[in-house]
């Protein structure tokens, strides 16, 4: 079986995004990735951006005319059968991120080993930095997190699933274990603690907030491995360096046998 290679990452939609969203698509084309997914594109054009920095991606799948629904895109090199934008519920405290229309995107991407399920997604962020259970921001994660569930359960046991992206939730809260459990989910990066998005001084010791979870086609297995890339800076086209984002990407390894 042929390892499948998969990154994914929040591209930050605010300071010099169109120098390092260009600076990502030549780290792209450059690279072995065999599929993409990347959220806070946020725009149609910037969606465009990228596709021409990285035309090795023939395949692509985003929406919206102007401001890109859930600001999120999939690039492929291998043909995306079909796919759809799933939104969440709105729920509140109102705030200005619901411009952003979180949901999920669903891609059926045709590989050299068969059908795989991408599942592209972004969750509302927790303003309070606090996961626990009775926290606001976590009860709007759980709602995400039941409709995503919902999602999954539609696509058939015969079909392997990736669900990745910024889940806005650390590798060990419970909303996150319920919703790997109950979806019948794995975590590819299970036990890892180290942050996915990059530390600062007001933010010292973030958690891991970006995920890869699979679930194997009934039948087979769905291995492999994951690590963090795109972590130091990068050179834009004006000579400057900087950090193509405030989170890391991460890149997976996922190899389907019987």
């Amino acid at each position: 079986m042929q390892a499948l290679r998969l990154l994914t990452m929040n591209t930050l939609f605010t300071g010099d995004v169109q120098a390092r969203l260009r600076a990502l698509g030549a780290a792209l084309q450059q690279s072995d990735y065999d599929i993409v997914c990347l959220q806070e594109v946020m725009l149609r054009r910037n969606a465009r951006l990228i596709r021409r920095a990285a035309p090795a991606y023939r395949h692509f799948a985003y929406s919206g005319r102007g401001l890109l629904k859930g600001g999120l895109v999939l690039l492929s090199r291998w043909p995306i059968g079909r796919w759809r934008f799933v939104p969440y519920p709105m729920t509140g405290p109102v705030r200005g991120e619901l411009l952003m229309r979180k949901g999920a995107q669903m891609a059926s991407v045709t590989t050299p080993d068969g059908e795989l399920v991408v599942v592209n997604t972004h969750l509302s962020a927790n303003r309070d930095d606090d996961w626990s259970p009775t926290n606001r921001y976590t009860r709007i994660a759980r709602a995400e997190l039941a409709r995503l569930t919902e999602l999954i359960a539609d696509i058939g046991p015969s079909l392997p699933v990736a669900v990745v992206g910024d889940l806005n939730l650390p590798r060990d809260s419970e909303a996150l274990a319920d919703f790997v459990a109950t979806a019948g989910l794995r975590d590819i990066l299970a036990g890892d603690t180290r942050p996915t998005y990059r530390p600062t001084p007001r933010w010292p010791s973030p958690p891991a907030l970006d995920h890869v979870l699979v679930r194997a086609a009934a039948g087979e297995t769905l291995t492999g491995g994951a690590d963090f890339v795109f972590q130091d800076t990068v050179t834009l086209d004006d000579g400057r360096q900087a950090y193509l984002s405030d989170h890391y990407g991460v890149q997976a390894q996922l190899i389907r046998s019987e």
